[in-house]
């Protein structure tokens, strides 16, 4: 799988009869929703994808729900321009403020992380942790998910407002990572959790720091498995999975697209090709 910005001609123009071909639209913040990509890519290898990155707007998990559904309502109408089948809200914040409201609004499938987040910690323990975003975690969205599932298990969460900024400059690796990453799951720890759930989708990055100082029986839950799984299913129901060969991966940003490209290198296998889009004015420029 490879990513491309050079489109000529009507590589994306899919008519009516062929609905399947269209590309599936998947959003984030930053670099977080490449763990969702990642997932499609295993799961799903025929699709073709957009993949949007808000990154002049990141983090998101510190905005408030009225910045948070506008940045989301000119992502979904900018993503119908380019006439995808889907959309996967690949980020935990706009999944937990604004996936119903405009699930009401826009006449297009939409799938956010929490619910099937959710159905998977409940299958693998009663004790779960959720690190999130700030705005995530005052949202309550993952322990009412997950309680509405199963009222027996206990949940506790703890917003970490330091993982996303450390993720986009590259610093997993940095000690000063580990520290914070130490600091964010003591409440946890303390209170003995069998289950992890990465509530945002930047978080997987950080597995090899988060393993380091998790009990080894306490189990991970990474949302971007499970969501592409629903995808998968809804892509059946729908008739919309497509058998041919899948497109070339665009990669588009509302920021600086040489920092993202630089930033999502080590998770591709490669530099991608990225092009920059005002969403305010669709004005596309493009940067390889």
């Amino acid at each position: 799988m490879y990513s491309s910005s050079i489109f000529e001609g009507n590589l994306y123009d899919f008519s009516d009869k062929e609905p399947q071909r269209a590309p599936i639209g998947v959003f984030d913040s930053g670099v977080g929703g490449l763990t969702v990509l990642r997932q499609i890519y295993r799961q799903l290898p025929n699709e073709s994808i957009i993949y949007f990155g808000d990154t002049a707007r990141l983090p998101y998990g510190i905005r408030s729900q009225a910045e948070i559904l506008q940045f989301v309502r000119e992502i979904l109408g900018w993503m119908q321009q380019q006439q995808v089948k889907m959309v996967v809200m690949a980020c935990n914040t706009s999944s937990a403020l604004a996936l119903e409201i405009v699930r009401q609004e826009f006449n297009i499938p939409i799938l956010g992380v929490i619910l099937p987040g959710a159905k998977a910690a409940v299958q693998q323990g009663k004790r779960i942790g959720v690190i999130a975003t700030p705005a995530t975690a005052k949202s309550n969205a993952y322990k009412q998910a997950i309680l509405e599932i199963d009222p027996e298990v206990q949940v506790w969460q703890v917003g970490c407002p330091e993982f996303v900024p450390l993720i986009e400059q590259n610093r997993i690796h940095d000690p000063y990572t580990t520290e914070v990453a130490r600091s964010y799951l003591e409440p946890l720890l303390q209170q003995e959790i069998d289950t992890l759930v990465y509530g945002c989708t930047h978080y997987p990055h950080l597995a090899p720091v988060l393993r380091s100082l998790l009990p080894s029986h306490v189990k991970l839950i990474d949302p971007a498995v499970h969501v592409t799984a629903a995808c998968d299913q809804d892509l059946a129901l729908l008739g919309l999975t497509n058998t041919h060969p899948p497109l070339p991966t665009r990669f588009v940003v509302s920021g600086c697209p040489q920092q993202f490209a630089q930033s999502a290198v080590q998770w591709l296998g490669h530099t991608p090709m990225v092009e920059v889009v005002d969403l305010n004015n669709t004005v596309v420029s493009q940067f390889s």
